[in-house]
């Protein structure tokens, strides 16, 4: 795949409509496309978090170990990010993200995703955006499952 080919993906993505060509050659160049297989990781609960990876093509799972075995947070589709509240809090991974069908992915190196946070702040806060919303609608399974 091209560097121009790579770009065009990119813009198309909701989180980097506002990011000038040049930045978004940048990321390009400074991240890597990676496959993965129905059933394959992403990454493990437990992981560093050494990299972000942003959906460009398939599904994947958010899931953790429950009580009664792996419990599903959530189906991320095309253009979702994931892997970023490893980064931001500067922890190991909190769940387990793994494809449910073939997908590929944009693996973002955790500087790289770092520093496009501090110089795009409308990027910041379309990531800080996506996390309320996933807050609120954890809060609001935790409740219904409570209820």
């Amino acid at each position: 795949m091209t560097l121009e080919t790579e770009v065009t993906s990119l813009r198309q993505v909701p989180l980097f409509r506002g990011v000038e060509p040049s930045r978004l050659k940048l990321l390009a160049f400074t991240s890597e496309r990676v496959h993965f297989e129905a059933g394959q990781q992403l990454f493990a609960r437990g992981d560093a978090a050494d990299a972000a990876y942003l959906l460009l093509e398939g599904s994947a799972e958010v899931a953790i170990e429950g009580p009664h075995g792996p419990f599903r947070l959530a189906l991320l589709g095309a253009n979702a990010l994931v892997g970023e509240m490893g980064i931001l809090a500067d922890q190991p991974r909190s769940a387990t993200v793994a494809a449910v069908e073939p997908a590929t992915a944009l693996r973002i190196d955790r500087a790289v995703f770092l520093e496009l946070l501090a110089q795009f702040p409308p990027i910041a806060i379309a990531v800080m955006r996506e996390l309320a919303l996933r807050l609120e609608q954890t809060n609001q399974q935790l409740a219904e499952t409570r209820g």
